[in-house]
């Protein structure tokens, strides 16, 4: 299963779903509660200044992770696009959608909003309104100051009229003064500060409030001095009052708000010690007028206070405003996503099988288990798919079988002793096996597709078999299946080898094409051993039956020579020596001529074992430079000191020096520059060594090297032609290869050499 099948079977799992479903939960539930927070703190303005930071940073936290998720769901619809999914351009196309239709409208009321927001929250803190609470403030200031006043200036008329009042009887001038000026304590306190009298709420006070020493100083220095006190003890909620006033409370508004004023009492006839005395004085502030008063200060203050963080509290309204597009936005791409997916699963199901199926991927296919027609054409396609997957598997079972039948074929082919070439009618070569390459020796396999008579040394053959090809079709009757014939190769150039190839060969036509079957064998070796084996009788019997009567006539000459011997004339008697003579000479001569046939016919059976070739070239050369005046041909020996020792019988590889180094003085005689060159090379290819005899003579005819090897087939006058038959026929025990040439150098032949390679001893 492919890598887009595995995605689309992970995103199909309930545990995915779960998971992706999960987390969008969990950040659009962060969202909304943010939301809810943000518009909770705009209202309540304590927990909008208590919290502004940390509502900040929440905002900024879940801004941010916002943008980091629908850049993720962007960035992965991107990487989609890019590596050529199938279906991501569709789910391109959904989400752009999905976002165009929630963000051009989010966008467009958050502009509208913003805008609203922001000059919303100007208006809110115009110059009219706050000269408005400036003047409020004022006014309440100075009412407050004028009551401070009023009750200042009656104290000090009161305290006028209790100038001459004795402390013993001020008590009850206190108690008229209270309820004269409606105020609610009346003390007077003596210089020290000490009480001497009182009136009202004080009485109830087990110890009443001093004024201090600066209020005394001042009271002495200005002769009146007023304070309002306990406009910071207002207590919003509730229904009661301090003390007397002149008017009910507001609504909802506890005060203990008032006016105090001190002045100065001169009357030192009443004063023992003559020390003033000070009349003090509390009026309780009207409810309403502090209520009012109080309201004003507030308002001063909340809106000065909201003046200075109204920056703060315009970013928060369009953070809540941008959190609220971004939670638009990223719900669209989700929905976008989402939705997109559940279109293009089954397309991206199809669009992958079909690719598999174009690779030649027919394993089962995915399909989905919905009702709709998409679900069933996936479906259909897996059944599809599931159909050619076996159809396919029954013609690779086919195949296979055929295969196995071409291995076998092969196989055979290839181990076929037999050579074996297709050729097509220009008798190009279709294909070849082994055993004609080893037979042909030519690399068959590099010249496939090209004409047989293109392989170098296959010339004659190729067209010798063309002609037979052509013959035997031209015979309308073709009563025959095949035609049969021998043929006989030789190496190419000017050379032959001991494997002159003599081939019998049979050509069929392949029926049902247009192409050739030839199959050849190599009969070399039988030729060669039935031609040995005829030259080895023949030699047998020649020795047998002419030896025999050769020593009878050699007797009977030498005896007619003695009994005749002076009897005649010297005409004659010179005659008679030198018939005699010439018959006892023919008569060695054939008797020499046998014992070589009968040598041929009787060489004993090699014994190999590991001989130093190298040094039995030097015994054997020891031979042709014994002579003071030397030999007739000079030798040359270049021998390799990497040859190792060979598989050998050094008697009979003596005789193959002596004859082969024989024939290349020979073929030197008379001539100038003559020179005969004897080397040794080893191979570490082939782990063979090859000795090599090498002439300057002119070389062999034509028609010698192509019977080299026969016995009595020579170039010289007084030669039987049995040295390189006995030659041949050693290499044969020896299981050496040998070749003869002619070397030619720029088309002309200067000389001839002998080769033969021998395998190295393990």
């Amino acid at each position: 299963m492919s890598r887009t099948v595995k995605l689309i079977a992970l995103k199909s799992s309930p545990a995915f779903r779960w998971t992706v479903g999960v987390g969008a939960g969990v950040i659009v539930a962060l969202g909304l509660v943010l939301l809810y927070l943000l518009t909770q703190a705009t209202d309540n303005r304590e927990l909008y200044e208590r919290n502004y930071a940390l509502l900040f940073g929440l905002n900024v936290a879940v801004a941010v992770l916002l943008l980091g998720v629908v850049a993720w769901i962007t960035l992965r619809l991107v990487l989609r696009v890019r590596q050529g999914r199938f279906g991501s351009r569709l789910l391109v196309k959904l989400a752009a959608i999905f976002a165009l239709v929630g963000l051009m409208p989010g966008l467009m009321i958050y502009v509208v909003s913003y805008q609203f927001v922001s000059r919303s929250i100007e208006s809110w803190f115009d110059v009219e309104v706050e000269s408005a609470l400036a003047a409020g403030l004022n006014l309440g200031r100075a009412t407050l100051d004028t009551l401070a006043a009023d009750t200042g200036n009656k104290t000090r008329q009161a305290a006028t009229q209790l100038a001459e009042t004795p402390d013993a009887t001020v008590g009850l001038a206190l108690e008229r003064l209270r309820e004269q000026l409606g105020a609610s304590d009346v003390v007077l306190w003596s210089a020290s500060g000490q009480l001497i009298a009182n009136a009202g709420e004080s009485r109830f006070l087990i110890q009443p409030e001093r004024p201090s020493v600066q209020q005394l100083r001042s009271a002495r220095s200005q002769q009146v001095t007023t304070q309002i006190e306990g406009l910071d003890e207002v207590v919003p909620g509730g229904n009661g009052e301090l003390g007397a006033s002149t008017g009910p409370p507001a609504p909802g508004v506890t005060t203990a708000a008032r006016v105090k004023a001190i002045a100065v009492v001169n009357n030192p006839s009443l004063n023992v010690l003559g020390q003033s005395r000070f009349l003090q004085i509390t009026t309780v502030l009207p409810a309403s007028l502090v209520a009012n008063a109080i309201a004003v200060q507030e308002a001063n203050r909340q809106y000065q206070e909201r003046a200075l963080a109204r920056g703060g509290l315009q970013k928060m309204y369009i953070g809540t405003l941008t959190l609220s597009l971004f939670l638009a936005v990223f719900s669209a791409v989700l929905l976008a996503v989402i939705l997109g997916n559940q279109l293009a699963k089954p397309l991206l199901l199809l669009a992958e099988g079909v690719k598999q199926v174009a690779q030649g991927d027919l394993t089962p296919k995915a399909a989905l288990k919905g009702k709709d027609e998409l679900g069933g054409l996936t479906r259909s396609f897996a059944d599809m798919t599931q159909q050619l997957a076996d159809a396919r598997s029954a013609v690779q079972h086919s195949m296979s079988q055929v295969d196995a039948s071409r291995a076998n074929l092969q196989t055979i082919l290839d181990n076929l002793t037999a050579g074996v070439i297709v050729l097509d009618v220009q008798g190009r070569i279709q294909s070849s096996n082994p055993g004609a390459t080893r037979i042909l020796r030519a690399p068959l396999h590099d010249y496939q597709g090209q004409p047989l008579g293109q392989v170098p040394g296959l010339e004659v053959f190729a067209k010798d078999v063309l002609a037979q090809f052509a013959d035997y079709l031209s015979n309308a009757a073709q009563t025959l299946a095949h035609w049969q014939q021998s043929f006989e190769l030789h190496g190419a150039g000017h050379g032959a080898s001991d494997n002159a190839i003599t081939l019998i060969a049979r050509g069929a036509k392949m029926p049902g094409t247009e192409e050739y079957l030839l199959v050849f064998d190599d009969i070399s070796d039988m030729v060669s051993a039935q031609r040995a084996q005829a030259w080895g009788e023949v030699a047998r019997r020649l020795a047998h039956e002419i030896k025999n009567p050769l020593t009878p006539i050699q007797l009977s000459a030498e005896r007619l020579e003695m009994k005749l011997n002076g009897k005649l004339a010297p005409v004659e008697q010179a005659l008679l020596t030198k018939s005699v003579k010439t018959i006892v000479d023919q008569v060695d001569a054939m008797k020499r001529l046998v014992n070589e046939f009968r040598d041929y016919a009787r060489l004993p059976a090699a014994e190999l074992v590991a001989v130093d070739l190298n040094a039995l070239v030097g015994d054997v050369l020891q031979l042709y430079h014994g002579d003071a005046a030397g030999p007739v041909v000079p030798v040359v020996a270049e021998l390799d000191p990497r040859a190792p020792p060979i598989r050998g019988d050094a008697q009979l590889l003596r005789q193959v020096i002596h004859n082969l180094l024989q024939n290349a003085q020979d073929a030197q005689e008379g001539r100038e520059h003559a020179l005969v060159t004897l080397k040794t090379d080893y191979s570490d290819s082939s782990h063979r060594v090859r000795l090599t005899v090498r002439d300057n003579g002119a070389g062999f005819p034509e028609y010698i090297l192509k019977r080299a090897f026969e016995p009595y087939v020579t170039t010289k006058v007084k030669g039987t032609g049995l040295g390189l038959a006995v030659v041949k026929k050693i290499a044969d025990e020896h299981g050496a290869r040998i070749d003869i040439s002619n070397r030619v150098v720029e088309g002309i032949v200067q000389g001839a050499q002998v080769s033969l390679s021998f395998g190295v001893a393990t």
